[in-house]
């Protein structure tokens, strides 16, 4: 035979064998009950209403037609934020040709889950099999059809954001609501209408629709847009135009504004995409989310959870049954252990710079401030920004939204303790190691062809680790990095945790030592000795490793969540040897104690503070036009009990006046 022929065959018989099977499987789910409610459930779960009155029986249709049947149930279900709803059947009696069920049903709602025991009657068919009695009791068993399910939500008060001292940096404030009355306008409608418009800076168009809305009358207040309080100019030049009216009201607000707008964040209504991932987590299309910063890092602690009320009323306006009520309950409280004052102080300091500060209790951990420069006010983003401010900020070549502490960055001569401390600890170099050279350029020999290290600053004395720390000497530290040999250099930095993510609330950019695994050349391993070559630091992660010249060579872990009677914890225990923080730590005191020192400016009377400057180039040809950063970082060295470490960084550090510009900014502080 043809196997063509043969394999048609084939293919018909399957298509005869699968349809005998969908047959059978149909023909059993009708005539079984408990498979018919299951469905019906299943129907419910997904919406499908129009299905399932398919499913009625001819008594129940003559009681309660399709479209009536599917509002009813759309209604309730989607009016309680139905999901998950679950049967267990417990029960099954067949007499004749009915069958009663009992059931125990749970489903998710508003108010959280709701359970109850239920009973279903099914009659069989002979056309159709078992079809449903349905009357609104299967919704809920004390719900007639005259009946009404009811709603009433109390919204959850959203945790405030606070700093060590109580201070609010997010909360609940108040705001100014402006509108239009349409019965106070007058003449001259559309002119009054583009006047408010211009001054808010909103559409016209925006504003008509407003005032067209269904529920609008002339003497019904119409809400425009919110603004600042202390908007006083902009709020005066509006009660000029007739209509115009300013409300109080309430909104989530930021006391500090720009200063700690990249640390605290902000929160917007949330969008569908939004409310989809967070299906089932007590969102709703009208809630707000935190969008940025530590109010999307603690949403969850924040948001509290609103409260719900469902029950039946009769058809008079009665409350008849509670069905199920779940109290409001609040979102947390989160105090930081942020100084709003040092926040506040240091943001003005830098504001109309790129750069940024992190401050730290070096025996603690507790992070007292992180700045970033310049920044944008995250109270427009609650109360509603024009389109003029938007772009304003989106396209600002400074880019105010960048939190500039969580991203990594070439360190320049600040990296210089650490590849000290690497090879102390390593066994690798000695405070007694002294190198030879002259002039401010060298090359290890004719191999490296043209390419030079070069240091700006000569000196007198020994070429050896304390004064090279002291007056920051580049060929110094080449020369060390390549006796420390690459190997210990590389373990020494894996040790501090470059390469990898450090714990910390947010998310920083990782520290590196190279673009890939392995420090590729000779002439590579000695440029990142001093922190220049293929290094990166994160701000937040070099404080750690700074803290360990007073912690007896332990990184300290820093944390941002006020906690009482907390324990020290450190990131990595061991970084350095005892001996090897110390030393370094007594050479960098000395770079602001000698008045040679390159931070000597730093010297504070009473306080010894051990620091380091740095400006790192960020081309690769080393041109004096070369793009720099600057960077200063300290800690206190004495025992005083207000100490401080402190990581400095602006772009652009030849400009400004380079590590000197950053010392006259923290000086205060200490």
């Amino acid at each position: 035979m043809n196997k063509k022929i043969i394999l048609g065959i084939g293919v018909i018989c399957l298509i005869v064998i699968v349809t005998i099977g969908i047959i059978l499987a149909v023909n059993h789910t009708k005539t079984n009950p408990e498979k018919i409610w299951e469905l019906y459930v299943s129907n419910l779960n997904n919406g499908k209403y129009e299905e399932n009155y398919a499913m009625l029986t001819e008594s129940s249709k003559s009681a309660i037609t399709q479209e009536k049947y599917i509002e009813r149930n759309k209604n309730i279900y989607e009016g309680i934020d139905m999901s998950d709803m679950n049967i267990e059947i417990t029960n099954v009696e067949k007499k004749n040709d009915n069958a009663n069920l009992t059931y125990k049903l749970s489903m998710k709602t508003a108010a959280r889950e709701i359970s109850f025991v239920n009973n279903v009657n099914l009659e069989k068919d002979k056309k159709n099999g078992y079809l449903i009695d349905w009357s609104s009791k299967l919704i809920f068993p004390k719900l007639n059809d005259t009946d009404k399910v009811r709603i009433k939500t109390t919204s959850a008060k959203r945790g405030e954001i606070l700093d060590k001292n109580g201070n609010v940096l997010a909360g609940e404030g108040k705001i100014s609501s402006v509108g239009l009355v349409p019965g106070k306008i007058g003449e001259n409608k559309e002119e009054k209408i583009a006047k408010v418009a211009e001054l808010l800076g909103i559409s016209e168009e925006s504003i008509q629709n407003a005032l067209s809305a269904s529920w609008v009358k002339d003497d019904v207040f119409v809400p425009l847009k919110k603004v600042k309080m202390d908007a006083t100019s902009l709020k005066d030049k509006l009660l000029e135009v007739s209509g115009v009216k300013i409300s109080t009201t309430t909104a989530r607000v930021y006391p500090l504004g720009e200063s700690a707008a990249h640390l605290i964040g902000y929160v917007q209504n949330i969008t569908a995409e939004e409310l989809e991932k967070n299906k089932d987590m007590g969102y709703n299309s009208n809630s707000i989310i935190g969008k940025a910063g530590l109010e999307k890092q603690y949403e969850q602690r924040l948001k509290g959870q609103d409260g719900a009320e469902i029950y039946i009323e009769d058809a008079n306006g009665n409350r008849k049954t509670d069905i199920k009520k779940q109290n409001a309950k609040n979102g947390e409280n989160i105090t930081l252990t942020i100084d709003s004052t040092i926040q506040k102080k240091l943001y003005n300091e830098l504001k109309t710079n790129e750069g940024c500060f992190v401050v730290m209790e070096p025996k603690t951990g507790a992070l007292l401030a992180l700045v970033s420069t310049p920044s944008y006010d995250p109270n427009l983003f609650t109360l509603g920004m024009t389109n003029e401010q938007w772009n304003s900020i989106k396209n600002n070549p400074q880019n105010p939204m960048l939190a500039r502490y969580l991203q990594s960055y070439c360190p320049g001569s600040t990296f210089k303790p650490i590849t000290g401390a690497i090879g102390l600890t390593t066994g690798s170099l000695s405070t007694e190691d002294t190198f030879s050279y002259e002039g401010l350029s060298w090359q290890k020999d004719s191999s490296w062809g043209d390419y030079r290290i070069t240091t700006l600053k000569a000196y007198n004395g020994a070429k050896n680790l304390r004064n090279a720390i002291t007056y920051s000497d580049n060929i110094y530290f080449a020369q060390a990095t390549l006796k420390i040999g690459k190997e210990n250099f590389i373990n020494g930095l894996k040790k501090l945790k470059f390469g990898e993510s450090i714990d910390f609330t947010l998310s920083t950019a990782k520290s590196q030592y190279s673009n890939t695994k392995d420090i590729s050349s000779e002439t590579l391993l000695a440029d990142s000795g001093y922190g220049q070559g293929q290094i990166l630091v994160n701000p937040i992660h070099i404080a750690s490793i700074y803290s360990a010249f007073v912690n007896d060579g332990n990184m300290i872990k820093p944390y941002l969540e006020k906690v009482e009677n907390k324990q020290v914890e450190f990131l990595v225990e061991g970084a350095f040897s005892k001996e090897a923080a110390n030393t370094i730590k007594e050479a960098m005191i000395q770079v602001v104690e000698n008045p040679e020192g390159t931070g000597s400016t730093m010297k504070v009377s009473g306080r010894t503070i051990a620091g380091k400057t740095g400006t790192a180039e960020l081309k690769a040809e080393k041109e004096e036009t070369a793009e720099t950063l600057a960077w200063f970082d300290c800690v206190t060295a004495d025992n005083d009990k207000n100490q401080l470490l402190v990581i400095s960084m602006v772009e652009d550090g030849s400009s400004v006046g380079g590590s000197k510009y950053l010392i006259k900014k923290i000086k205060p502080l200490f």
